[in-house]
């Protein structure tokens, strides 16, 4: 039975976050196909983290800039290393090269970091030129083009360090068909380096009709920075407008690890629900009329959305939300830029049955066309057994790589090994002083 090893930045909350159930569904993936899986992480236990052991995963926690993890590899022997997200591959990827080095080396990428980093640096400088709070809050999403996206990225680190781990890796996961034509038009990756792999999802079979609905919905965890911005357009902008149109209506906002900041925003009175983690996120975004997604920035494609065609809840967002996911003219509800455009739509969708099953039909089209398991089943791993089978010669062609790994695993691991040595001084130091 081949073995996998999964080296995640942190422990997979499906319910937090849609980040933890892409992890899930390649976890099941790799189940499907009987290999053995062994899922580590140097990060802490979560408040909201999945049973693996109860799903048939083993698990290990392993330590950063520590030999240990190199013993504990060689033990393992694995067939292929996951790292989840290039952060990761930067901490392990030497380790693994230099342990296991006829494993094949995958990269989750979960979306591109370097390119959500520039819209929102770009969304900001339109900000700072607000007169007041209210004008900053006001300002519309980022919707810069290719081009311009190459003149805002192109010299950052975020991009530089997100590419080397791309290039150090065999093959990465990229779950946005613009993020693949953005690294392999304006940024020239090699095409043979990349797998489009989207979150898959099927629709319900009876979502619930129009009638028996209320209310507007708004989920994403509260520690991803364009949910905040979003929740803070909705709460300084959008609802206040919104709610003036329809005043028996309430907006829910739900999403895990809420701070105080977030949770001081809840105003019954104006119809603004603060709520929360929500333990089933698809049973209340089953129960509302209307999903509200107004994403001033982001990357990747977005498990909110998703969530809301497979419960057959029509949505209102963004271009940067629809980005990648449909067809702006076919979206399951409406995508609009303007927030007189959102208005518009949020409000005739609630009001509005005909145009309100409309768009719910339109979620069951677009699930099938673009996100149904069935189009992705088995994918991945007929990408990996045709990698090992050609492994020596793909890597001998990806020359950057080479280099790469050369020269930068170099340096990360004279970094490491510094660490490493420095805590075993001041580990000896403390059994010195100590009574």
């Amino acid at each position: 039975m081949p073995h996998l090893i999964v080296l995640g930045s942190v422990w997979p909350e499906p319910k937090s976050s849609a980040a933890g159930t892409r992890m899930v569904q390649l976890l099941e993936e790799f189940q499907r196909s009987d290999w053995r899986i062994t899922f580590a992480s140097a990060a802490l236990p979560s408040q909201h983290r999945l049973d693996l052991p109860a799903r048939g995963i083993a698990e290990a926690a392993v330590e950063l800039n520590a030999d240990s993890f190199d013993r504990w590899l060689a033990e393992q022997a694995p067939d292929a290393v996951l790292f989840d997200r290039f952060m990761t591959e930067e901490q392990f990827g030497w380790r693994v090269e230099r342990t296991c080095p006829s494993a094949v080396r995958l990269l989750d990428t979960e979306d591109l970091h370097s390119l959500r980093a520039a819209r929102w640096a770009r969304l900001k400088r339109r900000q700072s030129l607000a007169g007041s709070e209210a004008e900053r809050q006001s300002v519309g999403p980022e919707t810069a083009a290719p081009d311009e996206l190459f003149q805002e990225m192109a010299d950052s680190d975020l991009l530089q360090r997100e590419l080397a781990a791309i290039y150090r890796c065999d093959l990465s996961l990229m779950i946005s068909e613009f993020e693949m034509q953005l690294l392999t038009d304006t940024f020239e990756v090699p095409p043979s380096l990349l797998m489009y792999l989207p979150l898959w999802a099927s629709s319900e079979r009876n979502p619930l009709p129009f009638e028996s609905r209320e209310h507007f919905v708004s989920i994403g965890n509260f520690r991803h920075a364009p949910n905040w911005d979003a929740v803070l357009w909705l709460k300084h902008d959008l609802w206040p407008r919104i709610r003036a149109a329809l005043p028996e209506t309430e907006l829910h906002l739900y999403g895990a690890y809420p701070p105080p900041k977030a949770t001081a925003l809840n105003n019954p009175r104006q119809g603004f629900r603060v709520l929360g983690w929500a333990e089933d996120a698809r049973e209340v975004m089953g129960r509302a009329r209307v999903c509200l997604a107004p994403l001033r920035f982001g990357a990747g494609i977005k498990g909110k959305l998703l969530d809301a065609m497979v419960c057959g809840t029509p949505s209102v967002t963004t271009s940067v939300g629809a980005e990648a996911m449909a067809d702006q003219n076919h979206w399951p509800g409406v995508v609009a830029d303007d927030a007189d455009a959102l208005l518009e739509a949020a409000v005739s969708l609630y009001q509005d049955k005909t145009r309100w099953q409309s768009a719910q039909i339109q979620s069951r089209t677009t699930l099938a066309q673009r996100f149904s398991p069935q189009r992705f089943e088995g994918a991945l791993l007929d990408r990996l057994r045709t990698l090992q089978t050609t492994l020596v010669d793909h890597r001998r062609r990806n020359i950057v790589g080479t280099m790469l790994r050369h020269h930068q695993h170099r340096s990360t691991q004279y970094m490491s090994q510094w660490i490493e040595a420095k805590n075993r001084l001041a580990a000896r130091d403390d059994s010195h002083n100590s009574p």
